[in-house]
Parts: C-alpha cells; sequence; structure tokens
C-alpha cells in the first residue's frame, strides 16, 4: 500500500509505527474470508481490508471522523481473525485500537448513544455496580417492549436485559485473600488469579472452579486486595487514558505479590482479560515509570488452560459427555492459544467436538453485542447453530462473553472449560448442567 504521509507526520512516533504496519499490507483479501462483519454484509468497507483504507485515510488527512468513517470502525470485532488469516502479518489490531482512540476523541456521537456508552464504561468495570445492575435488570426485563421504543438506544437496551441472567449467581465469590494448597511438593508454588469485574459478578463459580482445580494440583492461589478491572473494557471502546489507568493499578497490586511472597504466574479465566494483560508491555511502552513493570506482569499472564496444561492431576470424567468446544477469538486469535484446551478436556475424559467456522466469532466481543445488537444477534444464531450441529451434551469456552452470548441462544448448557475439568478431577458438578 502506497502511503502519503507528511513529513512532520513521520516525525510523530505514534505515526512511525502505523505507516509501517500499513504499508505491510498488501490488499490480497485474505483477510475478508474469516471476517465476520464482511461474511455477514459482504460490504467491502465492512471487512479489514476496507477499514484499512479508511483508517490510512484518517492518519493521511488528520481530518476529523465523519459519521461514514465511525460505523465501520464501531462494526469491528477486534476478533483478530484477520491478523491469523494474514500472510503478511499486518498488526490490525494496533490500527483499529489507534482508530477507537481517535474517533473516542475527534468525534461526537449522538448524546443517547453518549449515555449509553458512559454508562457501560461506569458500570461493567465495577463488580458493585454492575451486581447491582443485574439485580436491576430483573426489575427491567418486563418493560423491554416499552425500552425497545427509545429512539437510538432502544435495541441496544433491550439486548443489554437479554443478555443479563435471569437469576445471577450468590454465595460462590471467593477473596480476595489467600486459598492455600492442601498439600504442596518441596517447593511451594504460588499464582495470582484474575478476580475480574464482569465475571465476577456474572459467574462467580469460574474463579470458585479454578481455585479447587490449582489447590487440587498442589498450588496456593492468592486474589490480591484491591485488584479491579484489567482494562480491556475501556481499552477496546477507545477510553485509552481510564484504561491504562486502570492497567496501572493492577500492575502496582500485582508487583507487590511479586516483589513479596513471589510469583508463579498470574492466571486470567476471562481470555478477552488474558490478552490484554499480556498486551500491557505494548500499552505501556511509552511510559517510563511502568514500562519495566507492565513487562513482567505480561511475562507473568497465562491463561487457565495454558497453565493447568503442564499439570498432574486425577482426571477422571464423571460421565461419558460430549463437549463442543467453542474457541473463543481472545485465545484462539488473541493469545494463539487453540489446542491446549482441547487437549485437557480430552485428558479429563471428555469427547470434544469442533464445530465448523470455528475461527469465526459468536458476536459477544466485550460490550459488542450491546452496542451493536443486530450483527451480534447474527453471529450468535450463526455459532449456535454451528455448535448444536454437533448434539453435544454441553458447551464449553474460555471466556465470560462468549458464555453470556452463547447462552442467551441455547438450551445447550454452556460452561468455562475449567469447570468441566475441576468436575473431571474431583470437584462440584458445573451449574446448569442440571
Amino acid at each position: 500500500m502506497q502511503t502519503h504521509f507528511t513529513p512532520e507526520q513521520l516525525a510523530d512516533p505514534e505515526i512511525q509505527p502505523l505507516e509501517k504496519i500499513l504499508r505491510s499490507c498488501v490488499h490480497c483479501g485474505f483477510c475478508t474470508a474469516t471476517c465476520p462483519t464482511y461474511l455477514v454484509t459482504g460490504d467491502e468497507r465492512e471487512s479489514p481490508r476496507g477499514r484499512i483504507y479508511l483508517i490510512k485515510d484518517l492518519l493521511e488527512s488528520g481530518r476529523a471522523p465523519t459519521d461514514e468513517d465511525v460505523g465501520p470502525i464501531d462494526h469491528c470485532l477486534s476478533c483478530l481473525a484477520c491478523m491469523t488469516t494474514c500472510p503478511s502479518g499486518v498488526d490490525y489490531r494496533r490500527l483499529v485500537d489507534h482508530a477507537r482512540v481517535t474517533i473516542e476523541t475527534r468525534y461526537r456521537r449522538p448524546l443517547a448513544d453518549r449515555l449509553l456508552r458512559a454508562a457501560l464504561a461506569r458500570l461493567l468495570p465495577s463488580r458493585r455496580l454492575f451486581g447491582a445492575a443485574l439485580r436491576l435488570a430483573a426489575i427491567g426485563r418486563p418493560f423491554a417492549p416499552l425500552l425497545s421504543r427509545l429512539p437510538g438506544v432502544g435495541p441496544k437496551l433491550t439486548a443489554m436485559l437479554a443478555l443479563a441472567p435471569k437469576s445471577p449467581r450468590r454465595g460462590e465469590r471467593a477473596g480476595p485473600g489467600e486459598f492455600k494448597a492442601p498439600a504442596a511438593g518441596a517447593k511451594r508454588r504460588r499464582v495470582a488469579l484474575l478476580t475480574g469485574c464482569a465475571q465476577d459478578a456474572l459467574a462467580p463459580q469460574i474463579n470458585a472452579a479454578a481455585i479447587r482445580l490449582l489447590n487440587r494440583a498442589g498450588i496456593d492461589v492468592v486474589l490480591p486486595q484491591g485488584e479491579g478491572c484489567c482494562g480491556s473494557m475501556l481499552h477496546h471502546m477507545g477510553r485509552e487514558v481510564p484504561a491504562l489507568d486502570q492497567a496501572r493499578a493492577n500492575i502496582d497490586i500485582w508487583m507487590r505479590e511479586i516483589d513479596g511472597a513471589g510469583l508463579d504466574a498470574i492466571v486470567v479465566t476471562a481470555s478477552g482479560c488474558g490478552a490484554t494483560i499480556k498486551d500491557y508491555a505494548h500499552m505501556l511502552r511509552n511510559d517510563p515509570a511502568y514500562a519495566d513493570k507492565a513487562g513482567r506482569v505480561a511475562a507473568l499472564a497465562k491463561d487457565v488452560s495454558e497453565y493447568v496444561a503442564d499439570l498432574e492431576l486425577p482426571y477422571r470424567s464423571p460421565e461419558n459427555l460430549v463437549v463442543a468446544y467453542h474457541a473463543a477469538c481472545s485465545l484462539q486469535h488473541g493469545q494463539k492459544i487453540l489446542e491446549a484446551p482441547k487437549a485437557l478436556l480430552r485428558r479429563a475424559g471428555f469427547t470434544v467436538r469442533n464445530p465448523a467456522e470455528a475461527h469465526i466469532c459468536c458476536g459477544s466481543a466485550g460490550t459488542y453485542n450491546i452496542l451493536q445488537p443486530e450483527m451480534a444477534g447474527a453471529l450468535r444464531k450463526r455459532k449456535v447453530a454451528n455448535l448444536e450441529r454437533l448434539k453435544p451434551d454441553v458447551i464449553a469456552a474460555g471466556n465470560i462473553g462468549c458464555l453470556t452470548q452463547i447462552a442467551s441462544g441455547t438450551a445447550t448448557p454452556v460452561v468455562h472449560t475449567v469447570e468441566l475439568l475441576d468436575w473431571a478431577s474431583g470437584g462440584p458438578r458445573p451449574a446448569g448442567m442440571g
């Protein structure tokens, strides 16, 4: 791709790496074959290649984004399937992240949209506020037909209500604190487990299962006091300043553990969060006070399936069940972890089946299934159909967003991979499986 940046632009340290990324795109079109929005619409502007043209024009011209620019960027799920497919290694993620920050700072959205986004940015990263919102959703659900008529945000509000569980789980929330393994080797291993924000409110049983599983393997688990949202949600909304503040706050807390009793790993059960934490070194590369610490934290971050893969556990499948495995985009494309979860489930005695189009997003993507309900609904329908075609007893995935999205479209039980591993090694039967 020919670029036409001015010498002044090329002197900007933020523009230089983006210009190199733009030049690496050769317009081969491989990305269109795996882009969910292009598969649904057939519109070139709704493909990575089309968005790259758009972002290139925004960067070169320096103009403020218009409605025509914002639509295609908002429709991108950041699933990163295009990066897995791209033969040229185009780092599309950096381009779309930059475009989102540009939109957030230089484009004025309609009032209703601004209010909804502000509410999501405040509610979702807060365990306390999000938990309260889930309880209020039960009250608001009967009013969904009325809310759907609100101009601009009606479908988004009804989508939010539809995604909220009818009865939020209580009583399984763990931490903060340290959970000692009853038995450990000569050298005790100690990990921090990300508590998370939305997951802790929606499905606290996931981390409870992870703690039992790790303890069973002789590993001590700490949930540090004060740890909060990893910054992923705000980062993908283009709200980079508060997102980086959240990252710094967690880095400070984890560094106290690293420099104190020590950590072998920072284990994450929400793959969307894991992909972001592993990217901290890049996100904070220009912060002299945090660049080194961010790199140390990022190097310790492990998805739970990645970490558990090397552990010896007494797996014994309690039932001969067929598991349809959904590979979360943030796991298979964002972290390049695809085989470990399936290998673990097979080792535990389950029959694992892969759906068609396993590389295509389910439509969750953080706040996407709220802010883009029509596209998210189409992708959920496509994903659920492929999963149900396998006739599974249960669907497993490694990300809370995917679990919530898929569960809202099927009667088949949908659980986290770690819940099945915990069950197969002596833990309780996963909730929702009868």
